[in-house]
């Protein structure tokens, strides 16, 4: 009797546990919108400092 009750406990806190970790994933997410953003600003910099390179040669 007492182990049935341990085993629906732990299945319970399994869940809430799964549960969990996948709300925290999708609130830490960054956006797909804000990312590629980013993602072109860092190569236009690249760009630049590479003709800054090119034109100091």
């Amino acid at each position: 009797m007492l182990a049935k009750i341990w085993k629906k406990v732990c299945v319970f806190l399994l869940i809430v546990a799964c549960l969990f970790n996948i709300v925290m994933k999708l609130i830490g997410r960054v956006s797909f919108n804000k990312e590629a953003v980013e993602s072109a600003k860092y190569m236009v910099e690249q760009y630049k400092t590479e003709n800054d390179k090119n034109i100091i040669k």
